[in-house]
């Protein structure tokens, strides 16, 4: 490997001799290498703020250690500014269909539970909040600043994330990941690894259970037995609608997250069709809640 952010992992200042990173697939606002080092694998992250995704890697940083401390994710072993390296796991990034298999899925809620609960008790420091409304309008006045070929659609969109940010409280306070991607999720053959904490900050718990439920295409029965399992009683109307009011804004976040990348971001990835399978999506679970 030859690029920046290959040289940048090559030369922290953590290795006991020469390393050559290999490219990790998977990230698609990062680079990520795996690094043999003394006879360890390690895992490295490069990557800087990201201000227009509102990413501030002391805060990624700060959640990372205090997710470990939950036993949670692995331990960061050393940070610099624009890199860190993670103990390396060994085992399966799941798919979408994992998660949505039944047992997989009995093993994913426990551990969404002590993100939300436990975490809190180990982060260090000033501690972010993730609305995504907020995000939702910041990345609007975005949109519009850089004359995005979506800035047509901002109107209709806006005004859907009015009202569901309505329809979404009261919320709830919790530490929430507010990335749940099958991607960011490790089973080692024992246990599972959450990771990836760019977005990690104080949120209601509903709107981890639906991004988990949209990012990974949950039956209606699943997202029921999530609901129920997670609260531990039955299903009222009232929460249902706040439930299903965070998973709508889920995927208007993600497309639009995608809409801004494809303007700032210089990751190989197909920004615009994942923009455009993710508006599609949230177009249809908006008209469902509408």
């Amino acid at each position: 490997m030859t690029t920046a952010a290959a040289r940048k992992a090559a030369a922290l200042a953590c290795w006991q001799g020469r390393v050559d990173p290999q490219a990790l697939g998977g990230g698609i606002s990062n680079h990520n290498f795996l690094v043999l080092d003394g006879g360890a694998k390690f895992m490295v992250r490069i990557g800087e703020d990201i201000l227009v995704h509102n990413v501030l890697r002391r805060f990624e940083l700060a959640a990372s250690r205090a997710a470990h401390a939950a036993g949670i994710s692995p331990e960061v072993v050393h940070a610099e500014p624009g890199a860190m390296v993670f103990h390396y796991v060994e085992g399966r990034t799941l798919t979408p269909a994992d998660v949505r298999d039944p047992a997989m899925l009995e093993r994913i809620l426990p551990l969404v539970r002590r993100c939300h609960l436990e975490l809190p008790r180990h982060f260090r420091g000033p501690a972010p909040m993730f609305w995504v409304f907020q995000a939702v309008r910041d990345y609007a006045g975005r949109l519009r600043e850089d004359k995005s070929r979506m800035v047509p659609e901002l109107p209709r969109l806006l005004a859907a994330a009015e009202k569901l940010e309505k329809a979404a409280l009261p919320i709830e306070l919790v530490f929430g990941h507010n990335d749940l991607l099958a991607a960011n999720l490790i089973d080692d053959g024992i246990r599972l690894w959450l990771v990836d904490w760019e977005y990690g900050g104080f949120n209601s718990p509903l709107f981890d259970l639906g991004g988990l439920a949209s990012n990974n295409e949950l039956s209606p029965e699943q997202e029921d037995w999530l609901l129920e399992a997670y609260f531990e009683e039955p299903v009222s109307d009232d929460l249902r609608r706040r439930y299903a009011a965070l998973k709508c804004a889920s995927l208007l976040r993600e497309a639009m997250w995608s809409m801004v990348s494809e303007l700032h971001l210089e990751i190989e990835f197909d920004y615009e069709a994942y923009a455009a399978e993710n508006l599609a999506r949230f177009d249809r679970a908006y008209a469902a809640f509408a």
